[in-house]
């Protein structure tokens, strides 16, 4: 075979982490399989991190990991190790080559394994195998993968449902990612019905965020109309949605219609009144045409209001000059001078929650993010596959410093590589969203969660980029602008606010059934005088 070194793209991060997590991104936002690659001994260890976050997001990846020549196999050799058993957790599939002559088949197999099982397949190869010469004449059948045809819905179940929805007086949609090929289906079965609209995290997107009933996500990292209502509901139309903290997030005594092509997930995070084993587009089409129009009710129309006012007072904050910055004009900024096609790599921890509440996701634009596994460190490299996948549109890094600083080492790959990125650092110098579990769950000393104060701008200059530091809204507006006059990665360091978000998990904001001091000492901390319960709102429409 001649050499396919310029028929590959292979990107050389700096760390085989960045390169798993990298791998993981690109298949979720392209929807195809991620391809990594680790060295022996230490680099398969690294990989194990990224790979992680491909298994319990389940998206496909490709590990491709060396071993020591055959011949130093098992004899205790440098770098060393049985490999295999160490991505067995991790893996759907795993093995490691026994010859050279075995790879293109082994390669076509791993590849056809992480997509039929939405996964990573580890494909292992001692590195004598790498230098065999072997017969060039394997036809392969990995691109043969077909999406598979997803059940239709059982007509009872349908009608059940129908009747369900008919007779409950406050039914609501939640949907997670099982439902982004329905969002037409989503906003007729809402207007049909009079049904509120609350997704998981990672489905944010699938709708425009001004869509009216679109109440956004819902627990610690949602607005606070999301996590209201569903606590006031009696019936959750389920779609698509797998979300572990499911169990907290709704009310015990809700009826539930859970729609999902996995039967294993049906009842898996609470109970269920009616499971439909179906596409979520067929099932809701099916109920839409068999379910009879329902009038507006008390319910439906506070859920509206809340949200108005949820966005009001966000966006009152827009200008706000308070130091050090807030969250809110800079995310005002970028949703304004963000381009239809933008793409954003997001790092967990309150930028996570300040992203999902503040980024209006609309048009075609794409994120990613660390769903399940929440891994630290994944804003970067997810910005390394979105730029090598779309170089045409404009790509964001949003991390903590935190985050940011776990993978900042590939800033030198962006260099490397001359991928404009935006990268912005949120510095507010602790671990935010961990000093705010120890603070409101744990009520404990804080412990670990400090970060030194740090130049991110002299450091990303040092490594080649261009880059900023800010402080004002103005100044970000300015770094902004900047950034479009150059072809290099770009780094903002923004220095943010130490406060922390509001919090949607301990509310103090209701006084018919809550202490008043409390929630005065709650509304004076977060600014909240404007924000009104969603009781309020559900008592206005009831007298209306």
């Amino acid at each position: 075979m001649p050499n396919q070194k310029d028929t590959l793209k292979f990107i050389q991060v700096r760390h085989e982490e960045a390169g798993a997590i990298a791998a993981a991104a690109d298949s979720k936002l392209t929807g195809k399989i991620g391809v990594c690659f680790g060295s022996a001994g230490p680099g398969a260890v690294h990989l194990l991190n990224g790979l992680y976050d491909a298994k319990v997001d389940r998206t496909p990846v490709l590990a491709i990991v060396a071993q020591v020549p055959t011949s130093r196999m098992n004899i205790d050799f440098f770098q060393a190790m049985d490999e295999e058993p160490i991505f067995d957790d991790v893996a759907v599939w795993n093995r490691m080559a026994a010859t050279a002559e075995s790879l293109p088949r082994l390669t076509d197999e791993a590849i056809k394994q992480a997509y039929e099982k939405k996964g990573v397949a580890v494909l292992t190869i001692p590195k004598d195998f790498g230098w065999a010469e072997i017969e060039d004449n394997y036809v392969s059948a990995a691109n043969t993968h077909v999406e598979p045809v997803y059940p239709d819905p059982e007509p009872t179940s349908v009608a059940k449902a129908a009747q369900m929805i008919k007779d409950a007086k406050s039914p609501m949609i939640y949907f997670g990612i099982g439902a982004k090929n329905a969002a037409a289906e989503l906003k007729e079965a809402s207007e049909k019905f009079k049904m509120p609209l609350v997704s998981s995290v990672l489905a944010k997107g699938i709708l425009d965020e001004d869509y009216p009933a679109y109440l956004g996500s819902t627990g610690r990292v949602a607005p606070k109309p999301g996590t209201e209502v569903g606590f006031a509901t009696d019936l959750i139309v389920w779609v698509g949605n797998d979300v572990p903290f499911s169990i907290f997030l709704f009310s015990k005594k809700a009826k539930i219609i859970q729609i999902d092509v996995e039967s294993e997930k049906l009842g898996k995070r609470r109970h269920v009144d009616l499971p439909m084993l179906a596409d979520a587009k067929k099932a809701l089409r099916a109920i839409i045409d068999a379910g009879e129009a329902k009038p507006d009710s008390a319910f439906y129309e506070a859920s509206l209001a809340d949200k108005k006012n949820w966005v009001a007072w966000q966006d009152s904050f827009k200008d706000s000059d308070q130091m050090p910055v807030r969250p809110e004009p800079i995310f005002d900024v970028l949703n304004k001078t963000a381009s239809d096609k933008a793409v954003f790599g997001v790092d967990v921890g309150n930028v996570n929650i300040n992203f999902e509440r503040l980024v209006d996701i609309h048009g075609d634009q794409k994120w990613v993010t660390s769903g399940k596994y929440a891994t630290m460190g994944f804003g970067l490299p997810a910005s390394i596959a979105a730029k090598v996948a779309y170089p045409d549109r404009d790509v964001y890094s949003l991390s903590g410093d935190g985050g940011f600083a776990m993978l900042m080492e590939e800033i030198l790959t962006q260099v490397k590589y001359n991928l404009h990125i935006v990268n912005v650092v949120f510095s507010n110098e602790t671990l935010g969203y961990i000093e705010a579990e120890q603070t409101d769950d744990s009520h404990q000393p804080l412990s670990g969660v400090d970060l030194p104060a740090t130049d991110w701008a002299t450091a990303a200059k040092g490594m080649g980029a261009e880059a900023f530091t800010v402080t004002t809204k103005a100044e970000f507006q300015k770094a902004i602008d900047a950034a479009k006059n150059t072809d290099k990665p770009v780094l903002i360091d923004v220095k943010l606010t130490h406060e922390m978000p509001f919090t949607t998990e301990h509310m103090f904001i209701d006084p018919a059934w809550q202490d008043q001091a409390k929630i005065d000492e709650f509304v004076k901390k977060y600014q909240a005088q404007d924000l009104k319960p969603f009781s309020y709102f559900l008592k206005q429409a009831q007298t209306n």
